[in-house]
């Protein structure tokens, strides 16, 4: 079996179990298909899946999302997950005010648990007036820190 995390524009994003070998359209069929206004036209459909991958289903216009750190090999999972660039490289950085805790799920190193963290440390505190202050969310040290900053931003709130 493989476990892969699927988010993205699908209808009912979350993690499910495929027998080993399988390919991302198998994924998406399990995940209830694909969600209006997905484009798949970055995906490699057939590509075979490796466990523990996120595969990401961008919306049309939206740029491309990076490989997860976590993929073995250079190329496997980064035709899945939409790119191998980074947010930061294509410019479209995750807006810690206003991002949901899928699209907070979408930076590497960051799972449902951190970014809920997020999401709560904003409720608390209202809106982030600095990167800097993602280093106060328990769970989020230097070296993780050191891997966000480029790739997230604080605008409005």
């Amino acid at each position: 079996m493989v476990v892969v995390h699927v988010a993205g524009a699908v209808n009912k994003p979350g993690v499910v179990s495929l027998p080993q070998g399988s390919r991302v359209f198998q994924a998406i069929d399990a995940v209830g298909g694909v969600a209006p206004g997905a484009d798949l036209t970055s995906l490699n459909l057939a590509e075979v899946l490796t466990d523990g991958t996120k595969l990401y289903i961008p919306v049309a216009g939206e740029a491309p999302l990076p490989a997860e750190p976590s993929t073995a090999g250079a190329g496997a999972g980064s035709a899945s997950t939409g790119g191998t660039s980074g947010p930061a490289a294509a410019g479209a950085k995750v807006n810690i005010n206003t991002a949901s805790l899928e699209e907070l799920g979408t930076l590497p190193r960051i799972g449902p648990v951190t970014a809920q963290r997020i999401l709560d440390w904003r409720k608390e505190h209202g809106a982030f007036t600095s990167v800097d202050e993602l280093d106060a969310v328990d769970g989020i040290g230097p070296k993780l820190m050191e891997s966000l900053k480029d790739l997230v931003t604080v605008q409005g709130g």
